[in-house]
């Protein structure tokens, strides 16, 4: 066990003179007398913090960009009358993801090598999405596609997992909500600029996908080039990977980790809610405005660029606040709200107008719950130290289960009610915001550990 003052082995030293630099010059942002103090983990620098802000931007710009437009585009050229196969493909994707981030978590742990636990698969994940991205933009039919896709929640999906667990490994209690919060703003920004560059290449499927993946993975990799995560091979060797070993480490004891649990139940409503109501977004605005997806891909991106203000308050307001108040699960019950809110208002819209407003709406409480719900998993993760891989990869399951299931569902609503050239979205964004309020409720009322 290493001494209380000093950092493990695989956390390096922050750099003098440069900790504070920024957060202590900036109201709100240093550390506020009476805060919780970490055991032995010492406030990481602020060149930290912006590595692996502007790697998560890059990775996320590249990931989601596909589920905010490119993908819709490539659906309807491929099966025009067959908006489902969306959901579909998304799905299966989400299933591959679970599958293969807890076993990443795990190995991660067990990793020992020069560029230390985390990187390799940062490095490896980014370089497998980028393949997935030329799969997609050239793939000739719904199947192919669909593979496409679920490379890219292995590739992209295991290296932004990999930087959670950077994460985990490195930041004391003072500092998570604040970093949750540039974090959140950036899953937020990244894809609306993702579709905002996409949308002006719509014509030209390679460059649809490639522009902004390719910007995203040379922005994504800045954390495993220019960070300084020490060579591991000097921790004490990991228990051998077998099958029979990895099996038990996609589960754990709600008996025993009853905070962790409560919290994973609570985020999986929340990213089902997430999921259900933004999956069909850019086909519920075509229908709204009468036209096709491609055709209001323009608009789509102006409704994104407004959330994305919305984000920014929800994200970093929530963030600090969070560690300023030395509160968190009053804000998750806040942004449940927000969102909820911002679903009816979708659901009821009579017209393209306040369909954008619903979507701001909704969007400030997402900001809200990204950044505090990352805190809250951060401040409450089990055997942090041995394992935090695996827990983040278990954490992680919650996420992916409910996009998993989400789009898988979402279809036999759509159809209910429908007409045949009018989806019942409505009821897609009801669901959702029941959903989300029982997620909130249930972080709010039953999570333990976490402020």
């Amino acid at each position: 066990m290493p001494h209380p003052e000093q950092p493990r082995p695989d956390q390096p030293a922050p750099e003098p003179g440069i900790e504070n630099t920024l957060f202590d010059a900036v109201p709100g942002l240093a550390q506020m007398p009476g805060a919780a103090v970490e055991d032995h983990r010492p406030r990481v620098s602020v060149s930290f913090i912006w590595l692996v802000v502007l790697s998560t931007f890059g990775l996320y710009l590249a990931f989601i960009a596909p589920v905010g437009i490119s993908l819709a585009v490539r659906v309807q050229q491929l099966a025009p009358a067959h908006a489902e196969d969306l959901g579909y493909i998304l799905g299966v994707g989400s299933i591959a993801a679970l599958v293969s981030i807890p076993l990443v978590g795990v190995l991660s742990d067990a990793t020992r090598s020069r560029l230390g636990r985390r990187r390799p698969f940062i490095l490896i994940g980014s370089l497998i999405g980028l393949g997935s991205l030329i799969v997609m933009a050239t793939a000739p039919s719904i199947p192919l596609l669909g593979l496409g896709w679920l490379l890219a929640q292995l590739g992209f999906g295991n290296a932004l997992a990999g930087l959670v667990n950077v994460q985990a490994d490195r930041l004391p209690e003072s500092q998570r909500g604040r970093v949750s919060g540039f974090v959140g703003f950036v899953q937020l920004v990244a894809p609306v600029a993702g579709v905002g560059i996409a949308s002006g290449f719509v014509g030209n499927n390679v460059l649809l996908f490639l522009v902004p993946g390719g910007v995203g993975v040379l922005l994504g990799l800045v954390f495993v080039v220019f960070s300084h995560e020490s060579d591991s091979r000097s921790l004490p060797a990991a228990t051998r990977t077998t099958i029979g070993t990895l099996l038990p480490k996609y589960v754990f004891s709600p008996r025993k980790y009853p905070a962790f649990a409560w919290n994973w139940l609570g985020r999986f409503l929340v990213y089902f809610a997430l999921s259900l109501s933004t999956t069909f977004t850019s086909f519920y605005f075509a229908q709204k405005a009468g036209t096709t997806v491609a055709g209001v891909a323009g608009l789509f991106a102006i409704a994104s660029l407004a959330g994305v203000g919305a984000a920014a308050i929800g994200a970093l307001g929530g963030g600090f606040l969070s560690d300023r108040l030395h509160r968190r699960r009053v804000f998750v019950l806040v942004a449940s709200a927000v969102f909820a809110l911002g679903a009816v208002i979708l659901a009821f819209a009579p017209s393209i107008g306040v369909v954008i407003v619903g979507f701001v709406v909704l969007n400030i409480g997402t900001g809200i719950f990204s950044a505090v719900d990352q805190a809250i998993v951060l401040d409450i993760l089990p055997e942090r130290d041995e394992n935090a891989g695996r827990f983040v990869g278990i954490n992680q399951l919650a996420l992916q289960i409910g996009q998993a299931i989400a789009p898988l569902i979402a279809p036999v609503f759509l159809v209910i009610g429908a007409t045949s050239d009018q989806k019942n979205y409505g009821l897609l964004f009801i669901l959702a915001a029941v959903c989300t309020l029982a997620g909130g409720l249930v972080i709010h009322l039953r999570v333990t550990g976490s402020r």
